[in-house]
């Protein structure tokens, strides 16, 4: 339990560090996260159309 601690604390801290260090590619990242989820949301909608 412990371990999972540290590991969440350090992934939020590298977090921060880098919105804070290059926010421009944070930013960048967020974005093509979101663009990533949009796609396949886009695709399974194709594809549900498709069966009817």
């Amino acid at each position: 339990m412990q371990v999972k601690k540290v590991l969440t604390y350090g992934g939020i801290a590298f977090v921060a560090y880098y919105l804070f260090a290059r926010p421009a590619d944070a930013a960048d990242a967020v974005r093509g996260a979101f663009d990533t989820v949009f796609n396949a949301a886009d695709s399974l909608a194709q594809f549900v159309n498709s069966l009817s």
